[in-house]
Parts: C-alpha cells; sequence; structure tokens
C-alpha cells in the first residue's frame, strides 16, 4: 500500500481539520466567532457540556492553533486566532467568505455520467 507523505502545511491543516471535525469544537469556535472577542469564562454557560468537557476542547483548539487562551488562575479568556482561520481558507482554496466552493472539477456536458 502507498502512503502519503504529508508536508507541514498539509500536516497542520490536518491538524486543524480534526480539530473543527467535532460538533462542540466547532461550536465553540462557532460562538466565539459570532461574539467577535475574547471570551472569559462564559464559554461553560453558553454550552450543554460540563466545565470538564469544555475545558478538554478548548486545550484541543488551542493545540490545533485555531485559539488562543490566557489561564490565571481561577480565570481562563480564549479567543480565535484570525490568522489561523485565514491560513487554513487559503490551504483549501476556499476563497473569501460566502463564496460557491466547486471542489470537484466541472462536469462537462449536463452533468450526467
Amino acid at each position: 500500500m502507498k502512503s502519503l507523505s504529508a508536508g507541514t502545511d498539509e500536516e497542520r491543516a490536518v491538524i486543524m481539520l480534526r480539530a473543527l471535525a467535532n460538533p462542540a469544537r466547532f461550536r465553540i469556535v462557532k460562538l466565539l466567532a459570532e461574539l467577535n472577542m475574547c471570551v472569559c469564562g462564559d464559554i461553560v454557560a453558553r454550552l450543554p457540556l460540563a466545565q470538564s468537557t469544555v475545558s478538554e476542547h478548548l486545550r484541543v483548539l488551542k493545540e490545533s492553533g485555531i485559539v488562543q487562551g490566557t489561564v490565571e488562575g481561577p480565570n481562563s479568556c480564549y479567543c480565535l486566532v484570525p490568522e489561523a482561520l485565514s491560513w487554513l481558507r487559503g490551504q483549501l482554496n476556499l476563497g473569501t467568505p460566502g463564496t460557491v466552493i466547486q471542489l470537484l472539477p466541472a462536469r462537462e456536458g449536463n452533468g450526467q455520467n
């Protein structure tokens, strides 16, 4: 069996996509994007998840580079890393937000096989 050898950029993209593939983590990212600011302590109150579960998801998002966070004693603040999301968009050639992307090549003719 042949194996794919991934470059550094590809490995980083896969790590980020794996982090986003989890519904709870995706929801956390959406929440942070909607609030458009750093969130300190409010994340657990806004999700139907236990504190420990949210903490674990935030850890994964932070390790993937999607979220940055600071923990000072009992207080923690988390923000999206916009550069990371822009970088991922560029890796996927997704263009600008709101555009329709066709990941598969266009079919010739009327689209039937």
